[in-house]
């Protein structure tokens, strides 16, 4: 008999320990994008990777710095299509368990590299790992949940996010007067207890339904939604409505529009669904998160508060404190992203982080101003531009975010979630490779400059968000595909098209999606298989209505 210790917990404890299972996962994300930063500028590390071309110890080589960075993004990059295909392949337990051996696997080369060779292939691996966990995690945890509380559930994923942020500044500020070895090793090698954990305990949790029903294993679904419903009744009416959306669900991934290579080529065979322009909203979403500034205050704040003046003990501490910040401002999003909506919270993000950044470009210019003619007055206009970095970090987390990551998996109808949201993390993988290696070198050779320009970014991409990304939350996902039906990008023509079908319908928003959906697989040529996803789907729609009017 399969080893199964979830089916002896309590079922919503056992929801809970699914919460914290996928917590630790994006704890080691977090981790590797805070610890590069710090460590690639210990004289231990700079002298294994031949960062320096002088006897001074201080890095000189910013480029090839920044391309260590970097190594471990483009493994990201593949490693989210591989990982989507193997979750889907061989199930999203396993294709979690392989990005865990891969990313500790590539942790513990990081840690005893002995040459650059031997780093960069390190950090390949442990980007391929990575690409798994944050393809299969996100959308494990949105298959587990009920969608009343998938937001609130995201919110706890990216506090553990920022929370390996957090740890990786606080550790490597612990290490500083340790030996030079000590300083950069230990703190590559503590990424291994997150992915170590991840690895034991993948084994005891239970399989993803969608997948097991998908793979003709009905009675084992049902079983695992029963669980972590609270133990409810096989026959309990609210099970049997989950699990028949669920069944056609299924049936609809079997559609030839979901295919990964249809959805890079533009959603060719989607039509009217328009894959190919969710794939490039998700991508793009995840590029704007990525060039506004965050990674040059998270990644590199230790550097950021040199350049304000600081010495290296003071900025490590005070690196270690700006991300405990982000901690609670992950938190904090909990309590404005459903009450606000995604297009105003990244609004709201986008300006507080321009002012934030250009203050910082400011005061860190007249800071090196006076810092041979007054160096009192230069040390006080460093601390204030300084500060500024806090509520940066603070509002991104609050705002940001979380909408960054959560949009792209609600975007995709359920049936192409994993692998729609493949394409936001192949975004954020190249996002977060171009961004690290070209700050150390934006900062080596233009210091405050690149502030400037992070900030420039924030009011660039906001008319972007506000003509092209349409609200989602409060939508239910029925209404997702009418959101993007219409053939113009732009969002207030996909809101006229919105209205006008659901006008069409009556006011029925289920049977202007299931109309959608008819119109797309063609009316005279519609697969029987999916003809009954669409009675399963409208069945369950009116007796949601049905609830809703009697309540």
């Amino acid at each position: 008999m399969v080893f199964q210790p979830w089916r002896a917990i309590p079922g919503k404890t056992l929801l809970l320990l699914l919460n914290l299972f996928s917590a630790v996962a994006l704890v080691y994300e977090g981790y590797n994008q805070g610890v590069y930063g710090s460590v690639s500028g210990t004289s231990g590390f700079i002298n294994m990777s031949k960062l320096a071309t002088n006897s001074d110890g201080a890095v000189t080589d910013t480029t090839k710095q920044g391309g260590l960075a970097a190594a471990y993004y483009f493994g990201a990059m593949f490693g989210g299509f591989i990982g989507g295909w193997a979750g889907d392949r061989f199930g999203r337990k396993k294709g979690a368990f392989m990005g865990a051996i891969l990313s500790l696997l590539g942790s513990a080369l990081q840690a005893g590299s002995v040459n650059t060779n031997m780093f960069i292939c390190a950090r390949v691996i442990a980007g391929l790992g990575i690409g798994f966990i944050n393809v299969l995690i996100p959308s494990w945890v949105s298959e587990l949940s009920e969608a009343h509380d998938r937001g609130s559930n995201f919110s706890l994923v990216f506090v553990a996010n920022f929370l390996g942020i957090f740890l990786a500044n606080w550790i490597n500020f612990g290490v500083r007067t340790s030996n030079t070895t000590f300083q950069w090793r230990f703190p590559l090698g503590f990424m291994c207890i997150p992915m170590l954990l991840v690895a034991v305990t993948v084994v005891m949790v239970p399989e993803s339904p969608r997948w097991l029903m998908a793979h003709h294993r009905r009675q084992e679904a049902v079983d695992i939604l029963c669980k972590i419903r609270g133990d409810r009744d096989v026959h309990d009416e609210s099970i049997a409505r989950e699990v028949e959306l669920l069944e056609a669900v299924v049936e609809a991934s079997y559609h030839k529009r979901n295919d990964y290579l249809n959805i890079f080529l533009g959603g060719r065979y989607s039509g009217k669904l328009h894959f190919g322009r969710r794939a490039i909203l998700g991508l793009a979403l995840q590029q704007i998160q990525q060039w506004t500034g965050i990674l040059v205050m998270v990644s590199w704040a230790a550097k950021l508060f040199e350049l304000s003046g600081f010495d290296s003990y003071k900025s490590s501490w005070m690196s270690g404190l700006l991300n405990t910040f982000g901690v609670i401002g992950t938190a904090a999003a909990a309590l404005v992203i459903d009450r606000i909506g995604r297009r105003k919270s990244l609004q709201i993000s986008f300006i507080i982080q321009g002012v934030s950044l250009f203050l910082v470009a400011a005061l860190l210019k007249k800071s090196e101003d006076y810092a041979v003619t007054n160096p009192s007055l230069s040390h006080a206009i460093g601390t204030a531009g300084s500060a500024f970095t806090y509520s940066f970090v603070f509002f991104f987390c609050m705002f940001n975010i979380v909408p960054c990551w959560i949009y792209g998996t609600e975007i995709w109808p359920q049936e192409v979630r994993a692998k729609g949201y493949s394409f936001t993390i192949l975004g954020w993988a190249i996002g977060c490779g171009t961004t690290t290696f070209v700050i150390p070198i934006m900062l080596g050779n233009i210091g405050w400059w690149s502030f400037i320009f992070f900030g420039a970014m924030n009011i660039v991409v906001m008319p972007i968000i506000h003509f092209f990304y349409p609200e989602t939350a409060g939508r239910s996902l029925e209404e997702v595909d009418l959101l993007f039906a219409s053939d113009s990008p732009f969002v207030s023509a996909n809101m006229a098209e919105y209205d006008r079908r659901v006008a069409e319908a009556g006011g029925s928003i289920a049977v202007a999606a299931r109309k959608l959906l008819d119109e797309v697989d063609g009316a005279t040529d519609l697969d029987p298989r999916r003809t009954s996803v669409h009675d399963a789907e409208f069945g369950m729609s009116k007796k949601l209505e049905a609830e809703v009017e009697s309540k």
